[in-house]
């Protein structure tokens, strides 16, 4: 049987957790190494996006199995051409590398003309459904559509809301006393320090200071 050094990957670490991904790969590599007679000797596993003509910097994993399929003159298979790159200029950066890559989907007769072909269509692809998307949101804006999470939104104003009521609460608490205090000719300073004497928390539970006794008395002006 020939030997090939199999070459899994996958863009998030998410989904490198989960094993989204990883083993549909896994079972694709294995299903054509079977039929084509060829024996995984090797396997490497990547977590990396594949943005980038120089994305063999960041992906140690392609550069092991690279070396590793030189060092026994065997090929490197992917499940998909995509697992590469949908970048033209590095799938022709690893055809200079002189080793073979058989991609499964395509079949183990696809030549280097035909690697650099299919890569150029899913650039091409890549690079119209980005227009696509950035032309839909920005007419879901132009209509008013809220955009992004709408739970998170909603999170993130019950918060600010939670904390406006707990501003306002301890503004109240704290305000006769600073008038109080003002009435008789004492500064800012002087009020944020017996408000600390009397145990009264600001409104996140912190000591007062000259700016916030300031704050709450224009808040309330």
């Amino acid at each position: 049987m020939t030997p090939v050094v199999s070459y899994i990957r996958v863009s998030s670490a998410k989904q490198g957790k989960s094993g989204l991904g990883l083993e549909a790969q896994r079972q694709a590599i294995a299903r054509f190494a079977e039929a084509e007679g060829f024996a995984i000797v090797a396997e490497r596993v990547e977590v990396e996006t594949g943005k980038g003509a120089d994305a063999l910097n960041s992906r140690p994993e392609l550069a092991a199995a690279l070396a590793e399929a030189r060092k026994i003159k065997a090929a490197v298979v992917v499940a998909k051409l995509d697992r590469l790159s949908r970048d033209v200029a590095f799938v022709a950066g690893l055809m200079a590398q002189r080793v073979p890559f058989i991609v499964a989907e395509l079949g183990r007769d696809a030549d280097p003309f035909m690697l650099h072909l299919y890569a150029a269509l899913a650039e091409k692809e890549r690079v119209m459904i980005g227009a696509r998307t950035k032309a839909a949101l920005a007419a879901a804006k132009e209509r008013g559509t809220r955009l992004g999470n709408p739970r998170l939104a909603d999170v993130r104003a019950k918060g600010s809301a939670t904390n406006r009521a707990k501003a306002i609460e301890n503004d109240a608490k704290a305000l006769p006393l600073i008038r109080s205090m003002q009435a008789e000719g004492a500064s800012f300073r002087k009020i944020a320090a017996e408000l600390n004497a009397r145990g009264i928390a600001t409104a996140r539970g912190g000591t007062w200071a000259a700016t916030q006794v300031s704050d709450i008395v224009k808040r309330a002006a």
